[in-house]
């Protein structure tokens, strides 16, 4: 198996992480060479931030206390670091919940050119707003406590993840799979193996 790119991209609560979880599995079960497999969760990394003690982490967690979406240059700061730090080249490479805005969108773009990643594999768990919300309520984690910040994590989806989504979609260099995140979790891990075709 060469080695493969993939963006896990969807709302709050859509499963994300449940299923690049499920597809390190499944790499790690079919690739022959056993590649190394870097995987980085942006909000596990907001999470880790926010409880630093430096003055910047002190405002990142009030950002995420009102359930405001973090500012771009910090999520880009995140995740480059982890690239920089973590690839080596010839591994697997797994984001889970990066880009959140179009900018972000563009500069990831340009790390994949900088490490010459091939085809990118866009992973869009694709649920509707009112499950998502759902999904939030049931989870219980504290940044998902009220429904004001689970209303405004639907907002800035709709109006600051989504036009990344567009980009993924529209532009060539990606390879954009929507997935249907209303199923069972077996049943999501299904569809989102049968349409990567290049892990056949």
């Amino acid at each position: 198996m060469m080695p493969q790119t993939f963006i896990f991209i969807g709302r709050s609560g859509c499963g994300k992480g449940t299923q690049a979880e499920r597809l390190k599995k499944y790499i790690t079960e079919h690739d022959s060479e056993k590649r190394e497999i870097f995987y980085f969760e942006t909000g596990g990394g907001v999470r880790k931030f926010i409880g630093g003690s430096n003055f910047s982490s002190s405002l990142a967690k009030k950002i995420n206390e009102s359930g405001e979406r973090q500012p771009s240059f910090l999520a880009i700061w995140l995740w480059v670091g982890g690239l920089i730090d973590n690839v080596k080249g010839g591994e697997h490479i797994i984001l889970d919940g990066s880009p959140r805005t179009l900018l972000e969108a563009e500069v990831l773009t340009t790390a994949f050119n900088f490490y010459s990643r091939g085809e990118v594999n866009v992973v869009y768990m694709n649920v509707s707003r009112e499950w998502s919300e759902e999904r939030l309520s049931e989870r219980g984690r504290a940044d998902d406590a009220t429904l004001a910040k689970r209303t405004k994590r639907s907002k800035w989806f709709d109006t600051d993840v989504m036009p990344a989504i567009l980009y993924f979609k529209k532009t060539p260099f990606y390879k954009f799979h929507d997935i249907n995140g209303e199923q069972t979790i077996d049943k999501v891990h299904e569809e989102i193996v049968n349409k990567l075709k290049s892990l056949s």
